[in-house]
């Protein structure tokens, strides 16, 4: 009896490798860096739901005649620069051919060295701070940067809100939210503008007297890039001030968790996002992007509550698809996957993906000008396109 289930057990194991066919050659494995858990995890789980449906669909390449399954494999990153690197250092020992991430900029450029020691290719997603690219040959990139998201920002404020003084508001040692400080407030300033600085440390959980510190300042609009844990509290206590003054954010506040923030208030939140599901220009692409999506997501609860609850779909997820793809369209350019062979035809790939056309520049950055300006709208619980901008 116990060699009978063994057998059975042995060939329940056998049975998705024999579904591949008798030219299977082996597998090829995608890690996925991203935070589960920490400030940004709501905006991790985001970006990861992205990759699992891209790999719901693509599960295996053929190479040379020969199939290759690819598998994921997933590590915690927990939105922190300081464990980064063992969690990039556990996918190193996985054998991983190509990393996939991650949520924040920070845990991106703490994790590169490691990536880069090891040989393995990466891809991020939504890390957006130039520094993530720069200096790292083996970090590639699919989103827009910094620099040009503080510039569409401050353009925004200044022209489009008509705001002449900002209060800005980061996290010390934050690297996304200081770099993207410090690229909106030099655009500001030289648009005319003025910036009233100010930073809280970590661990901040009352805001009241940094939210009076702009009242004070005469500011029309509170410009603050930090995470969604920062933002729901902040957002909750504005709320109770009444506070008339707009806020304006980068792309970490396009999350279900602002939404919730905001709810029944009369809070004006505005912030740039890298894709829009109810852009009517739509690609083909995206419009059966946005079908499959959500009903991979309502098809399986654990999805849905890693999505907030429901089936808003974030930019954020629509990037990490896109990075899967991306990476799939280097791995069929190989002759069998190996991350050495992946690092080498990355700088020349291009895909066509739900977030625009993805080509690298010499940085390793993808070459997009185009960002989405939202609204979080407080009653209905979902976000309002503004506009699109560009700076040439």
């Amino acid at each position: 009896m116990k060699k009978t289930l063994a057998l059975l057990l042995v060939l329940m194991l056998a049975l998705p490798i024999l579904a591949l066919g008798e030219n299977y050659a082996g597998t090829i494995t995608i890690g996925i860096f991203e935070p589960a858990s920490g400030d940004n995890a709501a905006g991790g789980k985001q970006e990861t739901l992205g990759m699992y449906y891209a790999n719901s669909l693509v599960g295996s390449v053929e190479l040379g005649g020969k199939t290759y399954k690819l598998e994921v494999s997933e590590v915690d990153n927990q939105t922190s620069a300081d464990k980064a690197p063992a969690a990039a250092q556990t996918l190193v020992s996985r054998n991983v051919n190509v990393v996939l991430g991650t949520y924040g900029s920070g845990a991106s450029m703490a994790a590169a060295p490691i990536f880069e020691a090891a040989g393995i290719p990466a891809i991020g997603a939504s890390c957006t701070n130039p520094g993530v690219t720069l200096g790292s040959p083996l970090y590639w990139r699919i989103c827009y940067t910094d620099d040009f998201q503080g510039d569409v920002l401050a353009n925004f404020a200044f022209n489009n809100l008509d705001v002449k003084v900002a209060y800005t508001l980061n996290m010390l040692g934050e690297d996304y939210g200081a770099g993207l400080v410090n690229y909106f407030t030099r655009a500001f300033e030289k648009l005319g503008g003025t910036v009233v600085a100010d930073t809280f440390p970590e661990g901040t959980s009352d805001f009241t007297a940094y939210l009076q510190n702009a009242v004070n300042a005469g500011a029309g609009v509170i410009f603050s890039p930090s995470s969604t844990t920062y933002a729901s509290l902040m957002l909750g206590q504005a709320k109770s001030m009444n506070l008339a003054i707009p806020f304006v954010a980068g792309d970490t506040w396009a999350s279900s968790v602002i939404l919730e923030a905001v709810q029944g208030s009369e809070l004006k939140v505005y912030f740039s996002d890298f894709f829009d599901e109810n852009d009517e220009n739509a690609s083909q692409v995206s419009k059966d992007f946005v079908t499959g999506f959500k009903a991979w997501l309502n098809a399986n609860p654990q999805n849905l509550t890693n999505n907030g609850g429901n089936d808003i779909i974030a930019a954020v997820s629509a990037l990490g698809y896109d990075a899967y793809m991306t990476a799939v369209e280097a791995i069929k350019a190989t002759e069998n996957g190996s991350k050495d062979q992946i690092a080498e035809v990355l700088p020349s790939v291009s895909y066509d993906g739900v977030t625009g056309m993805i080509v690298f520049d010499e940085n390793g950055d993808a070459k997009k000008d185009i960002a989405y300006i939202k609204i979080a709208d407080t009653q209905s619980l979902n976000y309002i396109f503004v506009t699109t901008t560009s700076i040439q």
